[in-house]
């Protein structure tokens, strides 16, 4: 009996001295836990179709008025010296999802039955953010290629975004102009009827329909030669296509279909963190608004898609907060390359400008080494942690894969070669942002802070497509070097009186081409 009670004691003094052990931990030590955890905010990626520098009315455009993402800017961080990677669609979505330049994987604009450009094995930035938990997904425009390329569309289409690493993917498989004109959900073709399979040919004319050069009355707009093939919903487009009309696509429907599949996504996910990249077909060519903007601005079909994109900027933010996610919620708004007014399609954008200038003070657009082709406007908007400024910080979207991946605690890995950890100049706390960066066209350009040097175009000649553009593509057989800090628009070219400048950046572009992964 008294080896039973003194067995008790023994256990009640290891009780005690557990319990003591415990509470010398400080009382607010779990929260203390919690904020050395890496901040997982959910990301949302607003990427935006060829929309100039100046083509918001928050960044000066005049004839039309963008009040939903103008908001963004008034109460986030509005960038003054952002960058797509390139001045065209492709290589810039391959950027901003590897942390790469394109010329790295020779990226180029695809047609709509290229293979996939993204090597499967890579870790890219949507890959990144799974392994730090979160859920990922896409909706909207992809042009990045699928599959192995000469697509069976009938058949579940791998690999795709789920290969690159998105969870869930809603897609206009290439682009608006381009065939095959349905949507993809995950990896099968919407609505798509056994009985009416899908045949698809840009070499060839497949199946009957009619052809933009053989019915010209169909048509809701005419278009130049290469846009002048299969007609869809009354709009022609590049590359043949037969089957698959229950699987239709309707142009105008665009911006409420993509919204809401947009919003269910953050609904399903809201428990936990996600990362949606949302890539607008807005304001992409062909360019049908619905008509409910249509007629919203003072410039025509290129000025109420404006309208339309202002719209589903408005309504993304408005599911947001009616989940309660706002503050929880970094937005970062942008462009994938400059503007461009005809680029295929008589839609009246040329004659409808006005006094608007979609580039702002910049030369040249879409498809231009000039400043035109890559700087965009960027808005990062995270109410609470951001607070509203302007920033003159020179900025790249490669960088939202190191900036990211610190944010949320992840290692880059060996294969990221370009992309730098700018995270603070992108919440607006520091205007310290790149110093060096390419500038990809049909040429190459470095940018050294204020200063611009565009290498000498010696591969022939511009493509035929690109006669009709009205954009000056900078393409010329002599160095240009411009002194952006007293000369925004490029017109005084000083390469002639600083020999050892250009020497200088040669060789540092020849460096940054020569730099391999780790």
């Amino acid at each position: 009996m008294k080896n039973s009670h003194l067995l008790w004691i023994f256990i009640a003094m290891i009780a005690i001295s557990c319990r003591n052990d415990s509470s010398t931990k400080p009382e607010n030590s779990d929260k203390q836990d919690s904020l050395q955890k890496p901040n997982k905010p959910n990301i949302v990626l607003l990427y935006v179709d060829d929309l100039g520098y100046a083509d918001l009315s928050s960044y000066g455009a005049k004839g039309v008025e963008t009040p939903h993402t103008d908001s963004l800017a008034r109460n986030g961080v509005m960038f003054t010296d952002a960058h797509s990677s390139a001045a065209t669609c492709t290589p810039s979505r391959y950027s901003l999802l590897t942390g790469n330049y394109a010329f790295r994987n020779n990226a180029a604009i695809l047609p709509g039955d290229a293979p996939l450009l993204i090597d499967t094995s890579m870790v890219t930035l949507p890959k990144m953010l799974q392994n730090a938990g979160y859920t990922t997904g896409v909706v909207g425009k992809w042009h990045l290629g699928l599959g192995y390329g000469k697509v069976n569309w009938n058949e579940p289409v791998t690999p795709g975004p789920a290969e690159v690493g998105f969870d869930y993917s809603f897609l206009l498989p290439a682009t608006g102009d381009r065939v095959p004109t349905v949507f993809l959900e995950d990896d099968k073709v919407l609505n798509l009827s056994k009985d009416d399979p899908i045949k698809v040919s840009y070499e060839e004319k497949v199946g009957d329909r009619p052809l933009g050069t053989e019915k010209p009355e169909l048509l809701k707009m005419k278009a130049d030669l290469q846009h002048s093939q299969t007609i869809v919903n009354g709009i022609s487009r590049i590359g043949y296509m037969s089957g698959g009309e229950s699987a239709e696509w309707i142009d105008e429907e665009f911006p409420f279909i993509f919204t809401e599949k947009a919003s269910n996504f953050i609904t399903r996910n809201k428990a936990n963190p996600f990362f949606l990249y949302f890539s607008f077909h807005d304001i992409h060519v062909p360019r049908a608004p619905n008509e409910r903007f249509q007629g919203k601005s003072d410039m025509g079909r290129r000025g109420d898609a404006i309208v339309q994109m202002d719209y589903v900027v408005g309504e993304i933010k408005k599911i947001l907060e009616k989940e309660g996610l706002a503050e929880n919620t970094m937005i970062i708004f942008t462009s994938d390359n400059g503007p461009v007014l005809d680029d295929g399609y008589d839609d009246k954008a040329v004659e409808l400008v006005g006094e608007h200038d979609p580039a702002g003070p910049f030369r040249g657009g879409k498809y231009s080494i000039y400043e035109g082709g890559t700087r965009v406007p960027m808005i990062v908007y995270w109410p609470g942690t951001v607070e509203p400024r302007k920033s003159a910080a020179m900025m790249n979207q490669l960088d939202f894969y190191a900036s990211l991946a610190e944010l949320v605690g992840q290692d880059m890995g060996g294969q990221i070669i370009d992309s730098e950890n700018h995270l603070d100049a992108l919440l607006g706390r520091t205007e310290k942002g790149r110093e060096v960066m390419l500038e990809e066209a049909f040429t190459l350009a470095l940018r050294d802070g204020d200063w611009k040097y565009i290498q000498p175009f010696t591969d022939g000649s511009i493509p035929d497509w690109m006669a009709n553009k009205d954009i000056e593509a900078g393409l010329k057989s002599a160095p240009q070097l411009y002194d952006l800090s007293r000369d925004k628009a490029e017109q005084h070219n000083l390469a002639h009186e600083n020999p050892e400048m250009v020497k200088k950046y040669e060789q540092m572009i020849k460096d940054i081409k020569n730099h391999s992964a780790n």
